[in-house]
């Protein structure tokens, strides 16, 4: 394995990466919730919104881009400002490599320097390499929201997890 370059996202260099990453997903599995493939316009505007306020990584290995985290607003009202939904996904081919681990830890010391406080997930249920993942990186169990979702024929469960990011505990400035 080559050397894996983790990196800012880029909406004019990387939306059609991320989208053509992001596509099998939608097609496919129960994984993500949207039914229609987003294009790399919607990608660039993904990519730009999340960039103001929090951050959207990309993992490049010879100079492919070959996975993707971001975080974004976990809620809109105000004293929800210090926490962040935070979501990762990998070209296919590429699991079990540490390439999630890795990018998914630089995003979470992105966020943290940021300022976030608390790093929140949700993941369709069961998908254990996701699961796995996220208990990996010290994210906690917090609850499932049950038939959700319908996709693939059939209603899907939503377990949310959480990790606290830093280790400042005191009011926020």
């Amino acid at each position: 394995m080559t050397e894996l370059l983790i990196r800012d996202g880029v909406a004019e260099v990387d939306a059609q990466s991320c989208a053509d990453i992001y596509a099998p997903f939608v097609d496919s599995t129960a994984v993500t919730f949207e039914t229609e493939i987003p294009d790399s316009v919607d990608f660039a505007r993904r990519i730009n919104e999340a960039q103001r306020s929090h951050a959207w990584l990309v993992a490049e290995q010879d100079g492919e881009v070959v996975g993707y985290a971001y975080g974004v607003a976990f809620r809109s009202r105000p004293a929800y400002r210090f926490s962040t939904e935070v979501s990762i996904y990998l070209r296919q081919g590429y699991e079990g490599q540490g390439l999630g681990t890795r990018l998914y830890g630089e995003l979470l010391e992105r966020l943290t320097g940021l300022g976030y406080r608390m790093a929140v997930a949700g993941m369709v249920v069961p998908n254990p390499a996701c699961e796995g993942l996220h208990r990996a990186l010290g994210f906690e169990p917090v609850g499932v929201f049950r038939r959700v979702g319908w996709k693939q024929g059939e209603w899907r469960d939503v377990a949310w997890v959480q990790r606290p990011l830093g280790d400042d505990t005191s009011p926020p400035l």
